[in-house]
C-alpha cells in the first residue's frame, strides 16, 4: 500500500483512563481513527465503544510501552489497518511521593521509563513519518511540575522537566515543517493520579486547585490547533509556572518540600 493512502489516526497512550480518555473522547471526531493505547484492554474497549456511539471511529491496542519493540508493533499495528500514525498523544505516566532514598528502586526508575523513555521512543519513532507527510504532530502531557524540582516526588518532577524541554526543543526544530509538537502543563487534576501516586494527603495536592481532566483536553486540543508550544489549563496552573519563573530556588525548594511532605 502506498504511504499516500493510509489513512490518518490519532494515537493515544493511556487511553483507558484520566486525561488520556479526555484526550480520546474531547476529538472524537475531528481527526480520523482513534488508536487507544493501555494495557487494560476492558476500559480501552469501554473508551472506544463512547467514541463510537459518539459517531467516531476507534480501535485499540493493548500494549506494555516498556516492552523494547513497542514502537514497531504499534506501527505494525497501525498500518495492518491501513493508517498512519497522524498525531501522536503521549498520556501515559506515573509519579510516587515519598522519601527518595525509601521508595522502592525499581518504582522509580518505572517512571523514568515510561515518562521518559517511552516517550520518547514513540515520538522519535514516528516523528520522521510526519515530516515526510508535512502535517500532524506530537501532544506530550508534562506538568507544571516540569517548572521546578520537586522533593518527595524528586523523579515524577524531574521526567515531566525533560518532557517539557524535549516538546520545545522539538517545536522549534519542526514548526516550518508542517509538524506541530505541543507539551501540555496542567496543575492537578481531578483522576486517580494522586491517589495511585501516594500523593493525595499532601498538602500541596490539597492547597492548589484541580480541574477536571475534560478541561484540560479541550485546552489541549484547541493549542494543537493553534499550533503552540506549551499550553498550560487554567489560572492556578499558570499562576504556578509563573511563580516557579520568579521565586527564587532558595525559597521555593524548601516550600515545595515542606508542602508535600505534611499531611494534614
Amino acid at each position: 500500500m502506498n504511504s499516500d493512502t493510509f489513512k490518518p489516526a490519532i494515537v493515544i497512550t493511556g487511553a483507558s483512563a484520566g486525561i488520556g480518555r479526555a484526550m480520546a473522547l474531547s476529538e472524537r471526531r475531528e481527526r480520523g481513527v482513534a488508536v487507544l493505547v493501555a494495557r487494560s484492554p476492558s476500559e480501552l474497549n469501554a473508551v472506544a465503544n463512547e467514541i463510537r456511539q459518539a459517531g467516531g471511529d476507534a480501535l485499540t491496542f493493548e500494549l506494555d510501552l516498556l516492552s523494547a519493540d513497542a514502537p514497531a508493533r504499534l506501527s505494525d499495528f497501525l498500518s495492518g489497518h491501513g493508517l498512519a500514525c497522524d498525531v501522536l498523544v503521549n498520556s501515559a505516566g506515573y509519579g510516587l511521593r515519598g522519601k527518595t532514598a525509601a521508595l522502592p528502586i525499581e518504582d522509580q526508575l518505572g517512571i523514568v521509563d515510561v515518562n521518559i523513555r517511552a516517550l520518547a521512543a514513540l515520538t522519535l519513532h514516528f516523528l520522521p513519518g510526519m515530516v515526510a507527510r508535512g502535517r500532524g504532530g506530537v501532544i506530550n502531557l508534562g506538568s507544571v511540575a516540569g517548572f521546578l524540582p520537586g522533593p518527595y516526588m524528586s523523579a515524577y518532577y524531574a521526567s515531566k522537566a525533560f518532557v517539557r524541554s524535549f516538546s520545545n526543543a522539538l517545536h522549534e526544530e519542526l514548526r516550518h515543517e508542517g509538524v506541530t509538537v505541543t507539551c501540555v502543563a496542567p496543575g492537578p487534576v481531578r483522576t486517580k493520579f494522586l491517589e495511585k501516586a501516594g500523593a493525595r494527603r499532601a498538602a500541596l495536592f490539597r492547597f492548589l486547585p484541580k480541574t477536571d481532566a475534560d478541561f484540560v483536553a479541550d485546552r489541549a486540543w484547541r493549542g494543537f490547533r493553534l499550533k503552540r508550544r506549551l499550553v498550560v489549563p487554567g489560572m492556578s496552573a499558570k499562576l504556578t509556572v509563573l511563580a516557579a519563573s520568579l521565586v527564587p530556588s532558595a525559597v521555593m525548594l524548601p516550600l515545595v518540600g515542606r508542602l508535600q511532605r505534611k499531611r494534614k
